[in-house]
């Protein structure tokens, strides 16, 4: 079905409003006065509505041409945003950007990326997600996102780019005045068999799941982020590992303590990981100032140096 109205008769409408007379819209619009009402009276006898009240001297708007006009301002701005994002696609830029966060990373220093961005880049929408374990390789092999920030381990297959980040220190960690706080470190594995282990559910919807950091405890509490394990810690409903650079604050507090076991669990590289083939420029602008971060095993993912051109 044709649209009985058309853009240029809504833009028509709206510098009439505007401006509050014929003649000024037609000359905004670099038109005659003559066009302008020929628009008007055409849109008028398709529509088969008044839009302006002719009895009046200066051009009012109709009930029904308010109407037209207030609605018709969404489609005009649809139209330009439209017209914003198919240039910025010609020019390499994505309309979306997905990027997923692992779960052993805090995310403040991925909010700032994406404030620097914004600003460079506004019209591109960010989807950010969390994903655990073998979870952000699962959407990454999935097309479920196009940046991964915290992969763990090795890529399941070939096909992705990788930028080593760093590696991630994991403590054992009770609540403070927790029962093992009183035993003689480092202790058994026997001595925590009493306690529920905490442990972060793999959000992987394809790949085989990974276990990370399981405790021979007796039963187990499982959480779906490391997020929540630390806040489960600290309530002392169980006990586990936990990254280090996670929980300075609760440390520094006084609502955790680290204590050492026989068999202390290695430490565990991270990459920021996405699709070789994925030439955008927003994952581009985003994998460049990754690869001038740095990771710290105590202060977490570090912000790069202060640009003087972002762009």
């Amino acid at each position: 079905m044709v649209s009985l109205i058309s853009l240029d008769a809504l833009q028509t409408l709206d510098a009439i409003d505007r401006r509050q007379s014929f003649a000024a819209a037609a000359d905004e619009l670099h038109r005659v006065p003559s066009a302008v009402s020929y628009t008007v009276s055409k849109l008028e006898e398709d529509l088969g509505v008044a839009l302006f009240d002719r009895s009046r001297r200066k051009a009012e708007l109709t009930a029904a041409g308010r109407l037209v006009l207030e609605q018709g301002r969404h489609i005009l701005k649809a139209s330009e945003e439209l017209t914003a994002l198919a240039r910025q696609a010609a020019d390499g830029w994505e309309a979306e950007l997905r990027i997923c966060v692992d779960s052993v990373l805090n995310c403040e220093p991925v909010y700032d990326l994406i404030a620097a961005f914004q600003r460079l880049q506004p019209r591109t929408e960010i989807r950010l997600s969390e994903e655990v374990l073998a979870g952000s390789w699962d959407a990454l092999s999935d097309d479920r996102c196009d940046l991964v920030i915290g992969a763990e381990g090795a890529p399941p297959t070939p096909g992705f780019a990788l930028h080593a980040l760093g590696q991630v220190d994991f403590a054992f960690a009770v609540a403070a005045g927790h029962p093992l706080t009183r035993l003689p470190t480092p202790l058994p594995a026997t001595a925590i068999q009493d306690y529920p282990t905490v442990v972060v559910a793999d959000s992987s919807q394809r790949l085989p799941a990974r276990s990370s950091g399981l405790l021979d405890g007796r039963s187990r509490i499982i959480v779906p982020t490391i997020a929540h394990k630390i806040a489960v810690q600290c309530k002392g409903l169980g006990v586990g590992y936990l990254p280090r650079h996670r929980i300075s604050r609760e440390l520094a507090d006084g609502r955790l303590e680290l204590l050492t076991l026989n068999a202390p669990r290695p430490p565990v590289d991270i990459a920021a990981a996405w699709t070789r083939n994925n030439k955008g420029k927003g994952l581009k602008w985003f994998v460049d100032r990754l690869r001038r971060m740095r990771f710290d095993p105590v202060r977490g993912l570090l912000p790069p140096p202060q640009d003087t051109h972002p762009e």
